[in-house]
C-alpha cells in the first residue's frame, strides 16, 4: 500500500503549535497564555483552532474559568512534550561550549522542582561553566547587580519596569486543604516580614474590601510561611506557580478580592559576559515555562 506523503505532512504539527498548545495547558486560559507568550489572545485561539483542526479532535473545553484539557488533549500532552523537548536539543548540537563562571539572582518563590530544574538544565548544557547561585527577596537585586555582585537576577514586581520583561505571574490566596473560618470572622493572615510591596500585598487588598484580619504568622522566606499555611495556622498569598498539592486556592466566593499579579524581569550587570547571560536566560525560561523557548 503506497502511502499518501504529502497527505501524512499536512497532519503532522509543527513545532509552534505544539508549543503554544503546551502553554495554554500550562496557563489554563488564553489570558494568561497571551502575557506568556506576547501574542493576541486571537492569534493564540487561532494557533488553538488550527491544531484542533489539523488532528480532527477537540483539545480543550473552554469553559468560563478557563481551558481545560479534553480526553484527547490529554493524550496529545504527553508526546507534545516529548517532541519539543527533543527540538530544544538540536541547537546543543552545534554549540562552542561555553566556559568560565556566572552569579545568577533566583527568586526564593521558585519551588525546589523549578530551582533544581534551572540548575541542572544549566549544568548539563554547559558543564564547564561554574555557577553561583543566590536565592531570596528579589528586592535585594537590583543592588546586587548595581555593586557587580550579580551577572543576572529574575527580579519579581508589582509595578517595576526595570530589566527585561520575563512573564507575567497571578498572585493568589491560599490556605491549608482543611482550613476553614467562619468570613465574617477576621482573616489570620501570614505575612512576608519584607520591606517591599509583599509585606504589604494582602493586608492593603483586605483592607480594600472592608475586610478585617489580624498578623497569626510572619516570616522573612516564602518557604517558612509556605509551612505556616499548610499547617491551617493562617492564610497566605504566593505566586501561583509556588501553590502546592496540600494548598487550595481562595477566590471572591470565599470573600477574597482578586490581587494584582507579579511582573518577572531580568535584571542584567553590563560587565557579564553576554554569551553566559544568554544561556542562563534560556534555562531560566526553559523551567518556568518548559515550551516557551519554542513558543516566540
Amino acid at each position: 500500500m503506497i502511502l499518501d506523503m504529502n497527505k501524512i505532512e499536512r497532519l503532522i504539527p509543527n513545532s509552534d503549535l505544539l508549543s503554544t498548545f503546551l502553554i495554554v495547558v500550562e496557563c489554563e486560559n488564553i489570558t494568561h497564555a497571551s502575557d506568556v507568550l506576547g501574542r493576541t489572545q486571537s492569534a493564540i485561539s487561532v494557533q488553538i483552532s488550527k491544531l484542533e483542526d489539523l488532528l480532527a479532535v477537540r483539545l480543550f473545553d473552554r469553559q468560563s474559568r478557563g481551558m481545560k484539557l479534553t480526553d484527547d488533549g490529554l493524550k496529545l500532552l504527553p508526546v507534545a512534550e516529548a517532541v519539543v523537548a527533543e527540538l530544544k536539543k538540536i541547537p546543543q548540537l552545534f554549540e562552542e561550549p561555553l566556559q568560565g563562571s556566572i552569579r545568577v539572582g533566583i527568586p526564593d518563590d521558585y519551588t525546589e522542582t523549578i530551582l533544581e530544574t534551572i540548575l541542572m538544565d544549566f549544568s548539563k548544557r554547559h558543564a564547564d561553566v561554574q555557577i553561583f547561585a543566590r536565592s531570596g527577596c528579589t528586592s535585594k537585586f537590583p543592588e546586587a547587580i548595581k555593586k557587580n555582585e550579580l551577572d543576572i537576577a529574575v527580579h519579581s514586581s508589582l509595578f517595576s519596569k526595570d530589566g527585561d520583561f520575563f512573564s507575567s505571574e497571578p498572585n493568589i490566596w491560599v490556605a491549608s486543604k482543611n482550613f476553614t473560618f467562619d468570613r465574617q470572622d477576621p482573616v489570620p493572615l501570614a505575612i512576608l516580614d519584607r520591606s517591599c510591596e509583599w509585606r504589604s500585598l494582602p493586608t492593603k487588598a483586605l483592607n480594600e474590601v472592608g475586610r478585617k484580619w489580624f498578623q497569626a504568622y510572619s516570616s522573612e522566606n516564602f518557604a517558612s510561611l509556605k509551612a505556616a499555611v499548610r499547617s491551617g495556622l493562617a492564610v497566605g498569598v504566593i505566586p501561583k506557580s509556588a501553590k502546592c498539592a496540600s494548598l487550595k486556592e481562595l477566590s471572591g466566593k470565599d470573600g477574597f478580592p482578586k490581587l494584582p499579579p507579579s511582573n518577572r524581569r531580568f535584571l542584567i550587570n553590563d560587565k557579564a559576559r553576554p554569551e553566559l547571560v544568554e544561556a542562563m536566560v534560556d534555562a531560566l525560561k526553559s523551567a518556568a515555562n518548559p515550551s516557551a523557548h519554542w513558543a516566540g
